[in-house]
């Protein structure tokens, strides 16, 4: 919203305040300056003159050789080229040295021999255009019109009222009431602590008898979209240019002259804040206004520039006569009505529309006025009258028609005043302040609000349909008590410390621990396509490839949410692998999608999936990070189990470790050669797939201190032949469950296969470690648990010692 200090000073007096504390204290209290501009500043040492002499330049056939009076003690000698020019016409002189908008600076110099001191002006050489000053165009000088024969010599920017200041607010969508002079100059007041009144327009009728319901009648068909439609007519019409002082008021806040009429309607619109309408009376069929629903497919064609004729729908509200629609209600006219210069007789409308329905047309025909701007951040019913009177007001002042008597109101839509209960004790307890009751009444009443001294309710103003409540009322008074005057106290809550959770603790211990046992972290879409199952071979009634489908995919590739991360790590190794890395080490911490219904959303589960390849890495280099990850967790008693029915991995070379309650914590191995394949990968890749939300369920709680053993450890060694399909975890757990408690620790150090443990069978070395809490074992009691050992594999593994 452009604001004219000068159009402001007419219900407020700001004159005396410096504009950079005026937009300061106006941002403070809540209407936020976006910028200022001083108006015409780039123009210097520009003055009305008049030509008082002309003749031909010599050595031109289109130079004219002029003598101007600018007011001086003697006369200019200008050289002009424009044709327009005549003896004693009125126009801007830019008096050398001077200067023009655009930085042109005009000095005095010769033109074919003959001295100009000087240039006579056109308007665009002024910034302005041909609706600014009526009667010109760029082609020639500016004539400016006997009307300014008393100014001359005066300077340009007083004689053309181009002085002033322009602020520019930022207005936010809960106060439509300050996209207003009015409205603005009222925050002003309350800011400054100045007085502020609106005079009451004063319309003068024709007094001949003649009365509106002569001319016109008004229903309203659709009063949920349209609460209030007031109009006059004004008959007599003389379609002119609007004088001087409108145009530069215009010209100020930004909008274009065009004729006194529409300037009018313009005019009242930024002043009042409320959106009018002209239409040319002649052109409405039955004198009948119908404020009406549109038809479907009903042809509409506006006052846009270029506009064709265009389909309506039953969504839009329209303005329409008996015939035919001639509005688009709170957007914009139509053509069919517009203001002409043969227009004698004029409909003035001043109603009040729906915001979403007028939002909602203005969207859908993709026409965006000021009008519409403002309507969709409802407009106050109660002021459609006041404009009115207004506008009417000005066509009585500007000479333009003559006012016809009485006016036509129709209010279906008129609301009981809200009021708000008024609690001063509970507002200075929700700001944290002690505003005294006496100065919250003054502020309140000073904005607009009715409240008696002592009262226990406050009556809103209805221009400001954004309060309601008491939280409203508070903000309203501490804006303008002024935030800065709150005194800086701690808070009086207790403030809860920050920090992480436990399961955003557990990740974050991952992340260091995957990172210092060398792997890198990565991260890929949780979206994937159907093909990526195939390419890992998960069967066709897998319960993986039940999938969250995505309705509007980006590509096949990216049509289902995962429910295995296992493709999008053998994506990225491959990738590395075209990349020409000899060696990969990743992980990603991945999420995955298990379907739990159709209209409810997806279990979102965490897991974490590592791949390797290249950089000596073999099954039990994977078999090592996976078992610290769960070590790292507290978790014990778990094993390794071999398995070989996983169509993604080498069925030789995959496991997984499990609880002794069955519960699966990771998937491991050496990817199947033809899923490696699927994806262009070579050489031996391992994957691991490990359940993070399992591994979180069960981590330990508290760590317990153990103190260092205080006697020593004995071991024995022993490397056992067995058959090939016995799993080499195996002969551990027999030899922990032999030794007992004793049992420390066991683990392989070696399997060997080879001509000198005969086909079909595998060596496994093994090493116990056994240690005593309370006493040194002796050889005597380490050989009886050995020899215990012993026969337990031998009986239940059908396992022999290496050499016997």
């Amino acid at each position: 919203m452009k604001l004219p200090l000068q159009w402001c000073s007419d219900f407020t007096n700001i004159k005396d305040i410096d504009i950079k504390t005026f937009c300061d204290r106006m941002t403070d209290t809540g209407s936020k300056v976006e910028g200022w501009e001083e108006n015409a500043r780039d123009i210097e040492n520009v003055v009305v003159g008049r030509v008082v002499k002309m003749e031909r330049h010599p050595d031109s056939d289109h130079l004219w050789i002029c003598e101007v009076d600018v007011g001086e003690a003697s006369h200019r000698q200008i050289v002009t080229g424009a044709q327009n020019v005549f003896e004693g016409a009125i126009v801007p002189v830019a008096k050398a040295p001077a200067k023009l908008p655009g930085g042109v600076e005009i000095k005095s110099g010769k033109l074919r021999g003959v001295v100009s001191d000087g240039m006579l002006c056109s308007i665009d050489e002024l910034g302005l255009t041909s609706h600014d000053m009526p009667g010109n165009d760029s082609s020639g000088t500016c004539i400016l019109g006997d009307e300014f024969a008393d100014k001359i010599g005066a300077d340009i920017r007083d004689a053309l009222l181009l002085r002033g200041v322009t602020v520019d607010f930022e207005i936010t969508p809960n106060r439509p009431d300050c996209l207003s002079v009015i409205g603005l100059a009222r925050e002003a007041a309350v800011t400054f602590n100045r007085d502020f009144s609106v005079p009451a327009p004063s319309v003068k009728v024709s007094g001949d008898g003649d009365d509106v319901s002569n001319y016109i009648r008004v229903d309203i068909e659709a009063p949920d979209l349209c609460p209030r439609y007031c109009a006059k007519v004004v008959k007599n019409v003389k379609i002119e240019p609007s004088p001087l002082w409108m145009r530069m008021r215009l010209r100020a806040a930004g909008v274009r002259p065009i004729n006194n009429i529409v300037d009018i309607t313009n005019y009242v619109m930024l002043e009042y804040g409320q959106p009018m309408h002209a239409f040319d009376y002649s052109c409405l069929d039955g004198a009948h206004i119908i404020v009406r629903r549109a038809r479907d497919g009903e042809l509409f064609r506006s006052l846009a520039e270029n506009d064709t004729d265009r389909p309506l729908s039953s969504s839009m509200l329209v303005i329409a006569d008996e015939k035919k629609p001639v509005a688009l209600a709170g957007v914009i006219g139509g053509a069919n009505s517009e203001i002409k210069p043969t227009t004698t007789t004029v409909v003035f409308e001043s109603a009040n529309f729906n915001g979403v329905s007028v939002r909602l047309s203005a969207k859908a025909m993709n026409i965006r006025t000021e009008s519409s701007a403002r309507f969709e951040k409802g407009m106050d019913p109660e002021n459609a009258m006041p404009a009115l009177l207004r506008a009417c007001e000005l066509v009585t002042m500007l000479g333009a028609g003559e006012v016809v008597d009485g006016i036509i109101d129709v209010y279906p839509g008129k609301k009981e005043k809200r009021t708000v209960k008024f609690e001063p004790d509970r507002i200075n307890a929700f700001l944290g302040t002690d505003i005294p009751r006496s100065k919250m009444e003054e502020i309140l009443s000073s904005l607009g609000f009715g409240i008696e001294a002592g009262g226990d309710f406050v009556t809103v103003p209805s221009w400001r349909g954004d309060v309601s409540c008491m939280n409203d009322l508070a903000e309203e008074i501490i804006r303008i008590y002024g935030y800065n005057e709150v005194t800086t106290t701690l808070p009086l809550v207790r403030i809860k410390q920050g920090g992480r959770t436990q399961r955003q603790q557990f990740e974050l211990s991952l992340h260091e621990l995957m990172c210092g046992m060398g792997l890198w972290e990565t991260e890929t879409f949780s979206f994937i396509g159907p093909r990526y199952l195939d390419m890992i071979h998960v069967p066709e009634e897998d319960i993986r490839r039940n999938c969250v489908v995505i309705s509007n995919p980006l590509g096949k590739d990216t049509s289902i949410m995962r429910t295995t991360a296992l493709p999008s790590m053998l994506d990225v190794l491959s990738h590395n692998q075209n990349y020409k890395n000899a060696s990969a080490a990743m992980y990603e911490l991945a999420t995955i999608y298990i379907p739990t219904g159709v209209d409810t959303l997806p279990e979102e589960k965490k897991v974490l999936v590592v791949g390797m390849y290249g950089g000596g890495v073999d099954f039990y280099h994977l078999k090592g990070i996976c078992e610290r990850i769960i070590l790292s967790a507290g978790i014990s008693g778990y094993k390794t189990v071999a398995i070989r029915d996983n169509p993604s991995y080498h069925p030789g070379r995959c496991g997984e470790i499990r609880l002794t309650d069955g519960t699966v914590l990771c998937v491991l191995g050496q990817v199947h050669p033809e899923v490696a394949e699927e994806f262009e990968l070579s050489g031996e890749i391992y994957a691991a797939e490990i359940d993070v939300e399992a591994i979180f369920e069960r981590r330990a709680g508290v760590r317990e201190f153990r103190p260092l053993p205080k006697y020593p450890a004995v071991w024995r060694d022993f490397s056992f032949v067995c058959d090939e399909e016995i799993e080499a975890g195996s002969v551990v757990d027999v030899c922990c469950e032999a030794g007992g408690e004793l049992v420390e620790s066991a683990y392989i150090v070696d399997v060997y296969r080879g001509e000198q443990v005969g086909e079909g069978k595998k060596s496994v070395s093994v090493r116990v470690h056994l240690r005593a809490s309370d006493r040194t074992l002796t050889d005597a009691e380490a050989d009886a648990i050995a020899a215990k050992m012993l026969d337990e594999i031998g009986r239940r593994l059908g396992a022999s010692l290496r050499g016997r």
